[in-house]
């Protein structure tokens, strides 16, 4: 196995957890620096920018690397994806990161659902919740082995207590944003059924789903689909960048089960919860439009169900 140099301590954590999986993959594979570019397209001075933590590895580098190590690529793209949303945190307001010499490397990291931004006002809560969510998965799934959750080598026990300090005041921050978000969520959740009760006449009609049985009953939304400059639209909410996954519930998921209804995929009843039969119509619309299937929407699966 290789014996790296030490990462720049100020790396970012989700940065540095990409990195040393692909510093895994590359010993895996037995493949030394000069043999990767025969392999991956990406030339031995880009790769060794990309393992030494100067230089974010562009997605299709990411993924000839899953390749020839034999990883899962979706999982690494997952990974990569939330490195992506540090590396530009890191570099807002200085000058792009340093370019790479290899064929059709990109100027700037890519933007995916996973880290794209949350939603409007109107829906803050659940927009919030989901993106802590997905960034917490994202690093489970990518470093669940037996070093621990993050998997970074450390040089010496100062670095070590650093990262470790690091680490608790992340998980403080996930944990408040957590709290704060379920709050919200559930004030708008209140609020938008009280102002639904008062505005819906009584005996106004819906495409394709009836009102509730009775006050008791499920919560059931109106699928009132509509094509407006271009894109669909149910009537329950106008987001085009909300992040929603199961477990979630709200106007915004029963605006994103009428839109499935709609592209031909089966959500189960429109009641505005995120569960099972949900994902399963998300995943295959994923699958459909080409995009990465993991079942959250974000705003690459919004574009895809307003199309």
């Amino acid at each position: 196995m290789s014996r790296w140099k030490a990462l720049p301590g100020e790396l970012d954590p989700r940065v540095r957890q990409l990195v040393v999986r692909l510093r895994r993959l590359k010993d895996h594979s037995g493949l030394s620096l000069r043999q990767l570019p025969a392999k991956t397209g990406y030339s031995a001075s880009s790769w060794e920018r990309y393992l030494g933590g100067r230089s974010l590895p562009p997605r299709e580098a990411v993924e000839a690397m899953a390749r020839i190590g034999g990883d899962d690529p979706t999982r690494l793209l997952a990974l990569h994806e939330v490195a992506a949303e540090a590396w530009g945190e890191g570099r807002a307001g200085t000058s792009a990161p340093e370019g790479s010499d290899a064929p059709n490397a990109p100027n700037a990291p890519e933007a995916s659902e996973a880290t794209e931004a949350t939603g409007t006002a109107d829906t803050a809560g659940t927009a919030g919740a989901a993106h802590t969510v997905e960034v917490v998965g994202a690093l489970q799934a990518a470093g669940a082995d037996d070093t621990g959750p993050y998997n970074l080598a450390a040089p010496n026990e100062e670095t070590r207590h650093g990262r470790s300090l690091r680490v608790a005041l992340v998980a403080g921050a996930v944990a408040l944003v957590l709290a704060v978000s379920s709050a919200v969520l559930l004030a708008v959740r209140l609020t938008d059924g009280d102002s639904r009760a008062s505005a819906t006449p009584l005996g106004s009609a819906t495409s394709s789903v009836s009102p509730s049985p009775s006050p008791s009953g499920p919560r059931t939304y109106a699928c009132e689909v509509e094509r407006i400059d271009g894109r669909w639209y149910a009537g329950n909410s106008r987001t085009r960048d909300a992040v929603l996954a199961e477990g979630l519930a709200g106007p915004e998921v029963a605006e994103a089960q009428c839109l499935l209804r709609r592209a031909g995929f089966a959500p189960g009843v429109v009641d505005g919860i995120f569960g099972p039969h949900t994902k399963s119509a998300v995943e295959q619309l994923q699958k459909r439009a080409g995009l990465v299937v993991d079942g959250i929407i974000g705003r690459h699966t919004w574009g895809a169900l307003r199309r």
